[in-house]
């Protein structure tokens, strides 16, 4: 659909909810400005919870995306905090904190639903929902409106949910468990260990599962930030299920400022500019990615021994039983194995914060070791890089087994792994030296089929994903059907009332 003029004043509103998480909240101002961009008779409020806990760079960096994307018909809007009552949320719901501070902000949202509603100049279409703020959808029925979810990861994860919260079973039942289960829109059997491990968790995670998945049934369509080309067996598979709604597949929604006018950003940009072309492994582990002592030191010593220039991003843990993201290292040859620093300084180099997009845009940059955040999995593909996958909370363990076991985009260096965010669970696997060192010389030195071949099947992904976009594109086309039915869904819910 091209864009259209308004008619008269009124204005079509889609009131945006986004998660508190970084890259939530950066795909849904991406897919906001999307919207807004293709129909002029459109106009987007998102509203955003603070998030006291994070005081990082990560922060600054977000709010600079903010700032950048304001425009007349995207605005933002930061719901009321307080500090006091986030503070007790944490100390008694801290496994759960996420979900829980989410529902804390449902009366803000409702009442700044309701302040939109009685405003004349106002027409509300719809609200667009994070996929863990499914709970907003019950003020979108309150005041009679369509809801949306806007799905942040893939259509083979979508589908997946929607397996696992139809089975006749308890899923719990598949922690630890060797077993592998057919799922609809995957090609091969999906092992068991790389279920996410909210899914088997018999406290409360399986049920707070569920209900998602079952909420996300009950909504008018579900926005996916994937494109057809990449996921074609999950995608058909998803518009052929008749008890799912509309799926739009309208990816990929990456940002991709880059961020090299900032100091931290210059001094990497100008060590990379020293390398030669596709040269550096980059390790990277987002936003909340971080690790151990003995975890540093196997990775330390497997960038040692491949010899390989290298750029590190390193994190400190946050402490034990604190909701906070990880922090900066004061000294971090504290925490890598003596003399390391000096040794490799003429080919690697250790960072704190990094600016992923445009270090995967440099020339420089030959492989990815990742974690597998649908974000940075599709940062990668666009700018051309082959990732090694080191999955480590949330769904990244089945993106993981869908990059390397589905399309062959990625190598392992491990599928299973978990370090589930916010866990005070102090058993986890390690990786060890020879696994890392065995995947970063697959990804860069293109042995057998895990290297050369998947380049090339990165490169035409990523020529896919740029087509994907642009006019006549699968994704371009799928937001144009979005649009009509939002247009459409509005009117149906006017004419009910």
């Amino acid at each position: 659909m091209e864009a259209a003029a308004a008619t008269g004043t009124m204005t079509m509103e889609l009131v945006f909810i986004a998660n508190l998480l970084m890259g939530h909240q950066v795909s849904t101002v991406e897919r906001g400005g999307q919207l807004v961009g293709r129909d002029r008779r459109l106009s987007i409020t998102v509203l955003l919870m603070k998030k006291s806990f994070d005081k990082s760079k990560v922060s600054s960096s977000t709010q600079s995306v903010l700032l950048a994307a304001e425009q007349d018909r995207l605005k933002f809007v930061h719901l009321p905090h307080d500090e006091t009552a986030v503070a007790e949320l944490q100390a008694k719901s801290r496994g759960n904190f996420l979900l829980e501070y989410i529902k804390m902000n449902k009366q803000h949202v409702r009442d700044h639903v309701a302040k939109m509603v009685s405003a004349e100049s106002t027409r509300i279409a719809g609200l667009v929902v994070d996929l863990f703020c499914t709970p907003m959808m019950d003020v979108a029925a309150e005041f009679g409106l369509p809801s949306y979810v806007f799905f942040t990861s893939n259509a083979a994860v979508l589908g997946l949910m929607f397996h696992l919260e139809a089975l006749s079973r308890d899923i719990t039942e598949f922690k630890d468990s060797d077993t592998e289960l057919e799922i609809q829109g995957f090609v091969n059997p999906v092992p068991a260990k790389v279920l996410p491990s909210m899914l088997v968790d018999k406290q409360s995670g399986s049920a707070i599962f569920i209900n998602i998945a079952k909420r996300l049934r009950e909504s008018n369509g579900i926005i996916v930030n994937t494109f057809a080309k990449m996921e074609s067996n999950a995608v058909r598979s998803l518009a052929e299920d008749s008890d799912v709604p509309p799926v739009y597949p309208v990816g990929p929604v990456i940002h991709l400022v880059k961020n090299e006018n900032e100091e931290e950003a210059m001094k990497i940009m100008r060590w990379l500019d020293d390398q030669p072309p596709s040269s550096v492994v980059f390790l990277c582990f987002g936003s909340m990615g971080s690790f151990e002592e003995d975890q540093l030191k196997e990775i330390a010593q497997a960038l040692e021994r491949s010899g390989h220039r290298f750029l590190w991003s390193v994190r400190k843990t946050p402490q034990k039983g604190k909701t906070e993201l990880p922090g900066k290292y004061q000294d971090l040859n504290q925490v890598l194995p003596e003399g390391f620093m000096e040794r490799t300084m003429k080919i690697g180099k250790v960072i704190g914060w990094a600016p992923q997009v445009a270090i995967l845009f440099h020339k420089a940059v030959g492989g990815f070791v990742s974690h597998c955040g649908w974000n940075s999995t599709l940062e990668s593909l666009w700018c051309r890089v082959p990732m090694a996958t080191w999955p480590m909370y949330a769904e990244q363990q089945v993106n993981a087994f869908e990059l390397v076991r589905e399309l062959g985009l990625a190598v392992e260096i491990k599928l299973d792994y978990k370090k589930d965010f916010g866990s005070d669970n102090t058993k986890v696997m390690l990786v060890t030296a020879e696994e890392i060192e065995n995947g970063i010389r697959k990804l860069m030195e293109g042995r057998n089929e895990c290297g050369e071949v998947i380049k090339q099947r990165v490169k035409k992904m990523s020529e896919k994903s740029k087509i994907a976009v642009v006019e006549g594109g699968s994704s371009y086309n799928s937001i144009g059907l979005l649009i009509e039915d939002v247009m459409n869904n509005m009117h149906m819910y006017t004419f009910c009332e």
